[in-house]
């Protein structure tokens, strides 16, 4: 394990190709973050708006989008270590409405061609996100994702998601894709988590994430949604459109989803941040569970969340969704495993090494921490990836920070 930093000419190649990004007119500001050991720098470039504005600052905040999950899957764990859920349990006992599940007898079938689930839902096919159901790009068209995007039970769409025991209703009228432990699918888990922790709790998913996780570590810009008062470090999301390239935006700081609490606050994709709390909850999680003293998650519980958890066949399916539909992904999600809430490479396909953890938002936002050198980075943008252009920055960005190594 080296713990020497960066050279001084790998650096100037970060800068220069995030200044590239920027100079060329799709990007319109950038904040990156990012650390080794002991040593940690930021560069912020461009401005708040692509017409100009405010400049970026290392304080702007941020829509996470998907770089929610890593984050929010932290409160499930805290459960985990008290013992106020167990891997195996049943998850009926809190979330009834997944009781007694039929799944499709094929995935492009009609909605009541099914079969009885062959055992209940488990906490563990919540937290590895094998419970069943959730977004396939690749069957859209199919009966089950068209009752699943009419449900309103996924973020993104025109209205908002409704609140959390509204939402449970609606997921519960769906069969499954697949049965129980079966089959890794993105997106619907990570939200499921966050009413699964409210209703063990009692709490809102926010107010005990709070408690548990943003405030022992200082993460004071973190949340659903961003105070009035502090919305001008908000820059407006911009999904421009994929034929034109031109700017559009998605969703303003002041009168956006943004700008008051949501009804759903979805674990899946709802937070807001800064490039420093997310450094101090990646920086936790290289130090394994431990911040300043304190310690937040036990050892193992990092382990278990940062570690590959897919069985061999269903990694393999992970696997040949990210290759056979790169065009989706602009050439993203290319890492093999999955963990709790998070991609964990297990095999080195770029210049990332096996055992790097973390994810990428469709916002324009990327983190990962990789305990091998005991490196942190956190790209910031405002740019959705409606475009290629946003993923090729996180790509750079991260090709960039391992030429910079120095050891």
């Amino acid at each position: 394990m080296s713990n020497s930093g960066f050279s001084k000419a790998g650096l100037h190649r970060v800068r220069d190709v995030l200044s590239r990004h920027v100079d060329s007119g799709k990007i319109p500001g950038v904040v990156a973050l990012f650390s080794k050991g002991d040593e940690t720098h930021v560069e912020t470039i461009g401005t708040m708006r692509h017409d100009g504005g405010a400049p970026m600052r290392r304080d702007t905040i941020f829509r996470m989008a998907s770089t929610s999950k890593p984050v929010s899957i932290a409160a499930a764990m805290v459960l985990l270590d008290e013992c106020r859920l167990r891997l195996d349990d049943p998850v009926e006992r809190w979330l009834p409405e997944l009781a007694d599940r039929q799944v499709l007898k094929r995935l492009d079938g009609p909605l009541d061609e099914t079969v009885p689930a062959r055992r209940p839902i488990t906490v563990r096919d919540v937290l590895t996100s094998t419970f069943g159901l959730g977004m396939d790009m690749t069957v859209i068209g199919t009966p089950i994702m068209n009752a699943v995007f009419e449900q309103g039970i996924t973020p993104n769409l025109p209205t908002p998601m409704p609140e959390q025991d509204e939402w449970m209703r609606r997921l519960g009228t769906l069969p499954l894709m697949h049965q129980p432990g079966e089959r890794w699918q993105y997106q619907i888990s990570s939200d499921l988590v966050g009413v699964l922790v409210s209703r063990v709790t009692g709490q809102s998913f926010e107010s005990f994430l709070r408690e548990r996780i943003f405030e022992p570590l200082g993460m004071k810009d973190t949340g659903f949604h961003v105070p009035a008062d502090q919305l001008h470090r908000l820059p407006p999301l911009y999904a421009p459109d994929p034929g034109t390239g031109e700017f559009q935006v998605w969703d303003e700081a002041e009168t956006g989803r943004h700008s008051t609490p949501p009804a759903f606050q979805g674990g899946g994709g709802g937070l807001n941040s800064t490039a420093d709390d997310y450094h101090a909850y990646f920086r936790m999680l290289l130090n394994h569970g431990m911040h300043e003293g304190e310690r937040i998650l036990s050892r193992a519980a990092v382990e278990l969340m940062t570690t590959n958890r897919l069985s061999p066949e269903q990694q393999a399916a992970r696997h040949k969704l990210a290759v056979d539909n790169v065009h989706v992904s602009h050439g993203q999600g290319q890492h093999g495993g999955w963990g709790f809430g998070m991609a964990v490479r297990t095999y080195r396909g770029d210049y990332a090494p096996i055992g790097q953890f973390g994810w990428d938002g469709g916002s324009g936002t990327s983190t990962y921490a990789d305990p091998d050198n005991q490196l942190t980075g956190i790209l910031l943008t405002q740019v959705g990836a409606s475009v290629p252009d946003p993923v090729h920055l996180m790509l750079d960005f991260w090709t960039t920070l391992y030429q910079a190594i120095d050891d």
